[in-house]
């Protein structure tokens, strides 16, 4: 997917929404989620398009020009399901991952809602303006400023974490978006909640994984933690809804198992001290 570009900043002044950025975000941007969705959901479609490539975006996603109220923003719409290029995709993960960000505290996953066009369901995702792909950073060289690199790692420990969790295998860079302000943005999820023993034998992003180790779950937020530490059937299908089937929440719970055991084993090795932090 190429690089997004947004007009948050001007819904912010206009709906009077307090989105400062759409990457983990403060308390008072999660507090204002809701309008959001609301917006996706309701806004008029007044412009769409199919503007990527086959090489870009192999789920034929459409550009969606939203306005409400005088505001008009952009969205991403896909209801690709089934087998493309040997890959399986649902547009129902999307919904799903962006649900149990919002549960995990991880918000970093952008609003994303359940939304009829031509007559079909499909998954509608803000689009998100960024200063540049993960792709750019690295193929550019570019580094982060010193004083953001303690945050910019820790940001990536946190998105290691949420893809062992979903199984998603597809984070490829184009689909890890910074913000001028080096904030990390994760898009497209229409890959994940693997359900095979190749997704629930082991984590994805461990020391063992063939980019190296540099960025495993080194280090993680407490509560981030124990909020996966606490996910059961119950509270996972309380979450998702229909978005997700039996058999993947089980596989997930596998995982969740997994991470849990990879955190006490680094604990045991390292200390407390060393991987949770407040």
């Amino acid at each position: 997917m190429k690089k997004r570009l947004i007009i948050i900043f001007g819904l912010v002044i206009v709906l009077g929404f307090s989105f400062q950025s759409m990457a983990q975000f403060t308390k008072e941007e999660v507090a204002e989620r809701e309008k959001w969705e609301e917006f996706l959901k309701t806004a008029e479609i007044i412009a769409q398009s199919q503007p990527f490539e086959k090489r870009e975006a192999v789920t034929d996603p459409w550009v969606l020009s939203l306005e409400k109220d005088g505001v008009k923003n952009d969205a991403l719409w896909k209801d690709v399901e089934g087998r493309q290029k040997g890959f399986f995709e649902n547009w129902r993960w999307e919904i799903a991952a962006y649900r149990l960000d919002k549960h995990l505290g991880l918000n970093m996953v952008p609003p994303t809602v359940e939304r009829r066009f031509k007559g079909n369901r499909g998954s509608c995702q803000l689009w998100i303006e960024s200063m540049m792909s993960l792709k750019k950073k690295f193929d550019e060289k570019i580094k982060a400023p010193s004083y953001k690199v303690f945050y910019w790692n820790r940001a990536f420990y946190k998105a290691r974490a949420f893809d062992n969790l979903i199984a998603n295998e597809d984070r490829h860079q184009n689909q890890t978006l910074i913000t001028e302000d080096w904030r990390m943005i994760l898009i497209d999820h229409s890959r994940s909640f693997r359900t095979s023993k190749k997704f629930t034998k082991k984590l994805i992003y461990d020391e063992k994984y063939k980019e190296g180790p540099t960025f495993i779950m080194k280090e993680l937020p407490r509560t981030l933690y124990e909020k996966i530490k606490s996910l059961n059937a119950e509270v996972i299908k309380g979450v998702v809804g229909e978005y997700l089937k039996d058999k993947e929440i089980k596989a997930m719970l596998v995982r969740k198992d997994l991470i849990v055991k990879w955190v006490e084993d680094r604990i045991k090795k390292m200390g407390e001290d060393k991987v949770l932090y407040d």
